[in-house]
Parts: structure tokens; sequence; C-alpha cells
């Protein structure tokens, strides 16, 4: 190398220049070509090399490693080659400029930090999606800590970098940066929040990702999508996508369906309101034609021989519906509503099933159906919930029950022309 750097500083002395002039140049000259020749190793070990490897980790029989050559993470190790032979060879071209080779140095070694540091993110991200797609790890918030990682190795790389800029110990920047820990705490008040939420979240299970959650405080109802350091995706039903601060999962409440997509069963509760002038006493002739409705035939008849029974032992007098025990269309309907859910392919039979009356209030009687459904799918649930109660709003009139609605324009209209047409006779 001494022999080469000689005959170029001859050769230029050849050609007119001074001393001083020529070793200036001869020193640009070397540097350029060793720029020249970092470039070359750079280009031969992305374009050449680093395809190989590529290959060899496809057809590698472990599967977590394609994602190495799926999404290039080997790229930054290019880098590291012409880092390196700059780094051997640079202090051969400056030994006799001691002055400026300190200075180059330090870029050299920054350069080579800064490309470490890439490289270590890349491997990094590597665990990351290798542990993302374990089931174990599926729905778990794990790149939360990677984030942290991550920000641990930027942090250290920062301080390397300002110890060879500065030749100072980086012991000498960690101490400056125990004084500075009240400004550190303030300017990463959200990464420590969501660090903590994040612990919280995973420890005790509150969250996952694919979780159906609701918080109205966010306008968020849909699917988590990821749990990061910071925030929480959550992908609505209408495909919007809200972003929330990790932490207000621990501060604030919210809802997560995740009980009901493990039990196996979405709930229906939902009422039909009876005209309460609708509801009487079932005489003879009434029964018999309810009897002729396949779902609840057996429980009248078992039902009318205990009333029989219990008006019988106490002398009843039964000429009048108002005397003894009776039953009303209100309760045959109600548990020709349970017949009917208990005989419905869409309904859960191992859940509670369940027909109840609620309070009267001036809307009518309620009748409140709950029970839940098989599948938790939306697109299930709903034509399922729908079936039922068109059946039940159309069997309601086969019970001389009226279902309450408020009155439109057009029933009043209807009423008083029914009116006009009474008075008019």
């Amino acid at each position: 190398m001494n022999k080469i750097e000689s005959r170029i500083e001859q050769l230029l002395q050849n050609m007119g220049l001074s001393h001083g002039a020529a070793e200036n140049l001869r020193l640009m000259i070397l540097i350029l070509v060793l720029l020249l020749i970092s470039g070359l190793v750079f280009w031969i070990a992305k374009k050449v090399i680093l395809p190989y490897v590529y290959q060899w980790v496809k057809k590698s029989r472990f599967k977590w490693d394609d994602v190495l050559a799926d999404k290039k993470m080997l790229d930054n190790l290019a880098h590291v080659f012409p880092a390196i032979v700059v780094r051997i060879f640079m202090p051969i071209l400056m030994q006799d400029f001691a002055q400026a080779a300190p200075y180059l140095f330090r870029i050299v070694d920054v350069y080579l930090i800064i490309v470490g540091t890439a490289v270590l993110i890349t491997f990094i991200k590597i665990g990351e999606v290798s542990l993302s797609k374990l089931p174990a790890f599926e729905d778990k918030p794990i790149s939360s800590y990677f984030q942290l990682i991550r920000i641990i190795l930027y942090i250290i790389a920062f301080i390397l970098i300002l110890s060879v800029l500065l030749d100072k110990s980086p012991v000498y920047f960690l101490s400056a940066f125990g004084a500075m820990t009240a400004i550190l705490l303030l300017v990463f008040k959200d990464t420590i929040l969501g660090l903590v939420a994040s612990v919280q979240l995973s420890a005790n299970d509150m969250v996952r990702v694919g979780d159906w959650v609701e918080m109205p405080k966010f306008n968020a109802d849909g699917d988590v999508m990821a749990i990061n350091l910071n925030t929480v995706k959550v992908q609505n039903w209408d495909k919007t996508i809200t972003t929330i601060p990790t932490f207000y999962f621990i501060t604030d409440s919210f809802k997560n369906w995740r009980g009901m997509v493990e039990i196996g069963g979405r709930r229906i509760k939902r009422s039909i309101l009876i005209n309460s002038q609708s509801v009487k006493f079932v005489d003879p002739e009434t029964r018999d034609r309810f009897k002729k409705f396949q779902l609840i035939t057996s429980y009248l008849e078992e039902r009318q021989q205990e009333i029989e029974n219990f008006n019988q032992e106490r002398n009843i007098d039964t000429s009048a519906l108002i005397n003894g025990r009776r039953m009303t269309n209100l309760g045959i309907f109600r548990k020709y509503i349970e017949a009917y859910l208990r005989n419905h392919p869409g309904i859960n039979q191992d859940m509670i099933i369940m027909v109840r009356q609620l309070s009267i209030d001036e809307k009518g009687v309620p009748l409140e159906i709950y029970c839940f459904t098989k599948s938790t799918a939306w697109l299930v649930y709903e034509p399922v919930q729908a079936d039922i109660f068109d059946h039940l709003l159309a069997a309601a009139r086969f019970f001389e029950l009226e279902i309450y609605q408020q009155a439109s324009g057009s029933d009043i209209a209807g009423s008083i022309g029914k009116f006009l047409a009474t008075v008019q006779k």
C-alpha cells in the first residue's frame, strides 16, 4: 500500500505539483478509490450475495424464516460490508494525516453504529414477526414490548454516537441523562403510560387482537386490529379505523364481546308490545281452536286438566269465565313463543330461553324474548332474529292479540272514516 501511495505521489509531482499538493491530491484519489471499492462491495453484497441467501432461506425446512425473504429484511446487512472495508483501509490511508484522521475515523464509527443499529432492529423485527405467528402470542400485544426494545436501542445508539463525536465516555452521557430524568419522563410520558397499560392489558387478558370492543367515548365499535405501545387500533363496522391511546383501556370503561364469542351464543333481547285491550280469558271454543296449533297442543291439554282439577276441588262455578282459574290468550301466546324458540334450529338450546312479561306502560304489555342464537356471526344472527320476530308478529293475530303501534295519520283517517260511516247509517 505504501508503494502505491509513493508511486501516485511521485506521478503527481512529475506532473508539476508541489509535494504538499501532490500529497493532498493523492489522499483524495485514494479515498475516492476506496469509496468506489466500498460501493462495489455494497453492490455485490446486495445484488449477488443476498439473493442467494434469500433463496436458501426460502428453500429451508423452517417456515418462520420465510419472512426474511418475503420482506427483504436482510438488506441492511449489505451496508455492513462497505463500512468494514472503509474501517480497515482508512487508517492506512490516513497515516500521514494525523490531524484529520480522528475526524474521519469518527465519521466512519458513527456510520458503523448506525448500520449496526439498523441490523439489530432488523433482527428484532424478525423476532417480532415470528413470535406473532405463534398460536400462544397471536392475540397478545407483543408489538408493544418490541417497540420498547427499539426505543431503548435508539437511545443507546444516540448515546454512542454522541460519545464518538465528542470523544467522551458513554458513562459521561448516562450521568448527564440521569440529571435529565424529569425532562425524559415528561417527553416519554405517553410511552411510559402505554407500556404500563400494555403490561396490564396482557397480564389481565383484558384485550386481545381480534376482540370486538365498544368504547363510546371514542365512537369505537369493532374489531381490534393492533395493540401497540402507545395506541390500540380498532376497525369499526363501517370500516373506519379509530386509534385509541392504550392507557385509556385501563382508566376508562369499555365493553369486550369476547365472552360472547367464546361461549358460542349471541343474545336476543327484544320485546313485542301487546295491546292490553286485546287480552282476554279463553273460552272452550277458542281453546279447542288453539289446540290445532301443534307446538302447544300437549301444553293446552295438560294445563286445562290442571285447571279443571283445581276448580272442581273448590267447587267453583265455571259458568262465568272470571270465576276460578282460567287461561288467557296472552299466557297461551307466551307459551307458544317459548315452544317456538325451543324448536327453532337457530337457537342455542343449551343456554337460557325465556319469554317474560315486563311492566305494563302506556304502550301496552311488553313480552320480552330472551334467548341466544347458535352463531355469533353478525350476518347469521340478524336473519335468525328477524325470522323469529316476523313469525311472532304474524302469529299474534291467531291468538286474538293486537300488536301495539303508535297511531299514524292513515290510522286516524281510517278511524274517522269508520265513525262517519257509522253515524250516516
